[in-house]
This record gives C-alpha cells, structure tokens and sequence, in this order.
C-alpha cells in the first residue's frame, strides 16, 4: 500500500497552508495560518480491506515546555520528545482512494470543530490541540479533526509529521466522536491489513528553513 500527497512531497517541507500557525507577514514568530487539511491519496490496497483509519501525529514535541515560544531562548535538539496527535479518523470507507485538500479543514474554530466534515460513514478523534488549550479561556475546548502544525518558534529542531493509514479487514470500529489515539489503537488491533505512512517537515525557526525542505 502506498501513500501519497499533492499537497506535498515525502520528506520535505508542508506548505504553510496546511499548518495551524505560520510566520507572519510583518516578521512575527508565529500567526494563525489557513489550517486546510492536505490532499491525501493511496492505491496497492490489500484484498479484504474494509474500512482504513487514519492517524497524523508529530513525534518530535518538546517534553518540556519550560522554553517553548520564549523569545531569546531555544529548545534544544537534544530535548527529549513525546507524541502529538493532529488528526485522528476512522471507518473511511473501504472503497475510497483519496481526501481531497481542505475538504476535512479550512481556517481555524477557536474552542475547536466539535462536527468536523469527513468522508461519508467516518468518525473523527480530538487531537491534542484539545489538551494544549487547555485553561487558554479564548481557545480551550474539544479539538476533533484536522488542526495542522503549529512547533514552538524557537525550536532548534524541524518537527516531522506522520501522516499513518491503516487498512483494516472490518468495516466499522465501534468508536464515538472524539476517540483518542490509544483508544484507536486498541480498536483496530487484530484488524490491520497493512499500513503505509506519508511524513512531511514543519518549522516556525528560520534558522531551519533549508532544513524545513529537505529530502
């Protein structure tokens, strides 16, 4: 099974529009960004492929937050990381081949999607913009769906983003909205087919620019 994007190439840098935060105009670190989900398709399928699910995580997040977005200080590249789920969504459809750009996400909904679009018959997780905002009285809320790259601006490290898909052998899983990624996981265990996964690179740091589009 093979995974691919015209939104962009593997290994290198997600165009702007796809993330949750951008460089400003004006030279400010970091402004809201278009946050349009990008154009996702697959062939090579395995016989018997009912439903597949999908997972976009960033694995490269900051343990600590202790120099997240401080002007003057940087996050190391030797900081350990954790997970960062961005998009979490299941029972697709056995027969679809593709997620059309911006079709699941365009612009950003302050205390985020609580209905998000999606391919008929799909469920959608919260990623983890739900527990990011948390205690923010402007944004916090239930983030399900689509909310793209947003890396700390002073983070010497481009963060890599994993776009997972999972063909599974049962049509539905018996997920509610809002599911999170350990839950899906457990769901589809003893279901998956195959998987292919799709990484592209993010940064805010223009230090890293040439390393943002890297191949």
């Amino acid at each position: 099974m093979r995974l691919r994007s015209d939104s962009f190439q593997a290994g290198h840098r997600i165009p702007a529009e796809f993330a949750f935060g951008r460089r400003g105009d004006a030279g400010e670190p970091c402004v809201l960004s278009s946050n349009r989900n990008p154009h996702l398709a697959w062939d090579g399928v395995p016989a018997g492929t009912r439903s597949f699910a999908l997972w976009c995580v960033d694995p490269d997040v900051p343990s600590s937050a202790d120099a997240v977005n401080q002007p003057g200080r940087t996050v190391p590249a030797d900081l350990p990381r954790v997970r960062f789920t961005h998009w979490l969504i299941a029972n697709l459809p056995g027969e679809l081949r593709e997620i059309a750009a911006a079709s699941c996400s365009e612009g950003i909904t302050p205390r985020g999607k609580r209905n998000p679009p999606g391919p008929p018959g799909s469920v959608q997780g919260r990623n983890d913009y739900t527990a990011w905002f948390a205690g923010d009285p402007e944004m916090e809320g239930q983030y399900l769906g689509y909310d793209g790259p947003c890396p700390p601006f002073n983070d010497a490290l481009p963060h890599r983003y994993f776009f997972r898909l999972f063909a599974l052998d049962v049509e539905r899983l018996d997920l509610e909205p809002g599911f999170d990624a350990a839950t899906l996981l457990r769901a589809m265990h003893g279901h998956v087919l195959a998987e292919t996964a799709l990484y592209g690179v993010y940064s805010l740091n223009p230090s890293l620019e040439p390393a943002g589009d890297r191949g």
